[in-house]
């Protein structure tokens, strides 16, 4: 597997264009294009095949540096497929990475979804167990609760679920998180004697979490 290293630099996207990153060689092949540049809100990754990286890397900082910039070593992290060793810039050696989060997504150098999945999982729990003393009310209706459940609860779990290639461990893990947010809606420990279906039947439940996730990545 070849090296794709990349590298996050928090430059404004307004001098991007006066690096002419478009125009060079460096980079990596997808549906036979050259990409070695993605452009954020506030940042820039960077990707190319091992040292060809550091060459786009030196351009975006003597470019930047025209227009009175300055590249940001600390916050500059390189990350690779494979191992690759730190580069050492105007004395200052770059971070090496095995991921980072990313407009709120865990990128991997081996690109699993597990963790990330997982990730999300565990923020919708926390979101739930926030939401205690809303849904604990008896002066909430349980149609009402079920809604706030999927404004508040499965837009965290499902962000950025356009992009994971999930698996049947992670379908089992999706599935067994979303009963589990029923049950804690419904006051119903696991213990109790009563069926997943019979919890689905009582919230009149439509659509599965891994449905809606599978709708979004249909788009």
């Amino acid at each position: 597997m070849l090296p794709f290293p990349s590298v996050m630099l928090h430059l404004t996207d307004s001098h991007m264009p006066n690096a002419r990153l478009d125009e060079a060689q460096a980079g990596i092949k997808i549906a036979r294009r050259n990409i070695n540049n993605l452009r954020y809100a506030d940042g820039t990754t960077l990707m190319a095949e091992s040292e060809e990286l550091k060459s786009l890397l030196l351009k975006v900082k003597v470019e930047s540096e025209k227009v009175g910039l300055k590249l940001n070593i600390q916050k500059t992290m390189i990350m690779a497929s494979s191992p690759i060793t730190s580069w050492q810039i105007d004395g200052e050696i770059t971070e090496t990475v095995t991921d980072f989060i990313l407009s709120g997504s865990k990128i991997t150098a081996d690109g699993d979804c597990s963790h990330e999945i997982k990730r999300h999982l565990l923020l919708g729990r926390k979101v739930m167990t926030n939401l205690d003393s809303i849904l604990k009310s008896r002066d909430i209706p349980l149609p009402k609760k079920v809604h706030v459940v999927k404004a508040m609860v499965f837009p965290v779990v499902m962000y950025g679920c356009e992009s994971w290639t999930i698996k049947k461990a992670e379908c089992q893990r999706i599935d067994a998180s979303e009963l589990w947010c029923w049950r804690r809606l419904l006051r119903v420990p696991w213990t109790a004697r009563r069926s997943n279906q019979s919890i689905l039947n009582e919230i009149s439940h439509e659509h599965s979490l891994e449905g809606l996730m599978l709708k979004l990545k249909l788009r």
